[in-house]
């Protein structure tokens, strides 16, 4: 027998032992990164309570809970993230993970609230954080006919909800709404111009 044909095997042989150890090896170690990395925690911000857009973030809205988020981690704040100054660009309901795009520097906030007296009632589940658009029924200019209604805000976020109680109490409802900027002097103009404005909770119409 040729000594040459029988060393080619051998070496051959003893490359596939190495490849073979090789894999081996790869997966009990992709096999504990897997177990590692299921029980790596870390620490983010949760809401303690719902949140309004432009409202400002201070530390006692939330407290620290440890999530297993694995590659989620760097979309969620982490107590060291939340920057003094930062304000809600959405609303964040209560329990919910704070995430990094639902805040933004105050310098940067284009909204603003204002209070307006809804004409109409309010569902009970109408809470600080719900979405609404502003309705209103502009009059004619003699102040007798109204027109149809009309919306003047859409997408706003309810601030809070005052209700009057007793008989003798109006017949309106006040509501602090989160509204862009850029909205200001037509809800001005409305209130003031003697509209009747509405308060409607997106979907109620559906």
């Amino acid at each position: 027998m040729n000594p040459f044909v029988r060393s080619r095997r051998a070496v051959w042989g003893d490359v596939r032992f190495l490849i073979g150890i090789a894999l081996v090896l790869l997966s009990v170690g992709g096999v504990w990164a897997v177990l590692s990395s299921a029980g790596t925690t870390t620490p983010v911000l949760q809401a303690n309570r719902t949140l309004v857009t432009g409202e400002p973030l201070v530390s006692a809205d939330f407290q620290v809970i440890e999530v297993n988020l694995g590659t989620l981690t760097d979309r969620y704040l982490a107590p060291q993230d939340l920057d003094s100054g930062s304000i809600a660009s959405r609303a964040v309901e209560a329990g919910e993970l704070m995430s990094k795009t639902a805040a933004r520097p105050a310098a940067e906030s284009r909204w603003t609230t204002i209070v307006v007296e809804s004409s109409t009632g309010i569902p009970d589940d109408v809470v600080s954080g719900s979405v609404v658009d502003l309705w209103h029924a502009p009059t004619l200019d003699d102040r007798s006919t109204p027109e149809p209604p009309r919306i003047l805000v859409t997408g706003a976020t309810v601030a809070s909800v005052t209700k009057t109680e007793g008989m003798l109490a109006g017949s309106g409802t006040e509501v602090e709404v989160v509204i862009d900027r850029a909205d200001v002097a037509e809800v001005l103009a409305a209130i003031t111009g003697g509209s009747l404005v509405s308060v409607v909770p997106i979907g109620a119409g559906s």
